[in-house]
């Protein structure tokens, strides 16, 4: 069984992915863990230099240093100290080959790639003896942990919005880096068909209702408000499908609540079936909301 599985090296300031370890192994984990570490790399000048994300079977690792953060993906059997050394022979390797202004003046994804060679080198070492090489020792890595620990990452710290249409996330220049939302399913399709005529209803009965609260001294206007913030709950909903975002869950049952008691509020200017109509539309839209996945596809160069 193989105790790291993947490497990674990218540049600390955009996330550009400077080389990889070619991917042999295909498990489901493994792909998630390879997004996550896609996405931690977008934003590592926000974490400090060494970093870990614990996984069901598999844990991220990643130390940075002068500009370039070095990334695995390990089996939880790895301990965390031989983890890190291998990052530790990672950057030796690295900072031997490739210089500083090789690093900063890249600007193609994966500019580096033969240097997967001598990443498979030093994965197949650790794999077969489970040790450090090179010039790092065990006990000088458990050493710099006990002083400096690494940072336990929790993703939905790290921001995956930015998104554009049909759910892709903003690219920086030269990245290469592709991350979108699974297809629209036709399901999908009709509970944004239906969210726009609950929307629709809602604006409609709001506006008719603000002229005869202006003849009435303003006895309805909270009946206008719960019309005016349905729709915008509604508008809301279809966003939060059609685009990613971050604390993607909270956002989706805020909504479905406000809907809920807007409506509920609304008992009177509306019948119960009306209600029941809004209400399981809102339902709905959000139960595909939270079902829709990121897909696992990012531009990997073939790595």
């Amino acid at each position: 069984m193989s105790l790291i599985l993947f490497a990674f090296v990218v540049r600390v300031r955009d996330g550009l992915p400077l080389s990889a370890s070619t991917d042999f192994e295909h498990n489901r984990e493994l792909q998630e863990r390879k997004q996550q570490l896609r996405t931690i790399s977008k934003t590592l000048a926000r974490f400090p230099d060494r970093g870990t994300v614990k996984g069901q079977e598999l844990n991220i690792f990643f130390i940075s240093s002068e500009g370039v953060s070095y990334m695995t993906v390990c089996h939880c059997s790895l301990p965390v100290a031989k983890a890190f050394c291998f990052l530790e022979d990672l950057r030796w390797e690295f900072t031997t080959c490739f210089n500083s202004t090789a690093v900063s003046l890249a600007d193609r994804p994966y500019p580096f790639l033969e240097f997967d060679s001598t990443i498979q080198k030093l994965k197949q070492q650790y794999n077969r003896s489970g040790g450090p090489a090179l010039e790092v020792t065990l006990a000088e890595v458990q050493g710099d942990l006990i002083i400096q620990p690494p940072q336990e990452i929790n993703l939905e710290e790290v921001d995956l919005t930015n998104g554009t249409a049909n759910g892709h996330m903003e690219q920086g220049p030269g990245s290469g880096q592709s991350v979108r939302l699974e297809p629209v399913t036709a399901p999908g399709i009709l509970s944004l068909v239906l969210n726009i005529v609950c929307a629709s209803l809602n604006i409609i009965r709001g506006v008719h209702l603000i002229e005869y609260t202006f003849q009435d001294d303003y006895e309805g206007i909270w009946n206008v408000v719960a019309f005016l913030l349905a729709f915008v709950c509604c508008v809301c909903q279809c966003h939060l499908y059609l685009f990613h975002s971050s604390l993607k869950k909270p956002k989706s049952f805020a909504l479905l609540s406000v809907i809920v008691l807007c409506n509920l509020f609304l008992l009177g200017p509306r019948n119960p079936w009306q209600l029941l109509f809004h209400i399981s539309v809102a339902c709905i839209s959000t139960l595909l909301i939270l079902s829709r996945k990121l897909m696992d596809r990012t531009n990997d160069c073939g790595v």
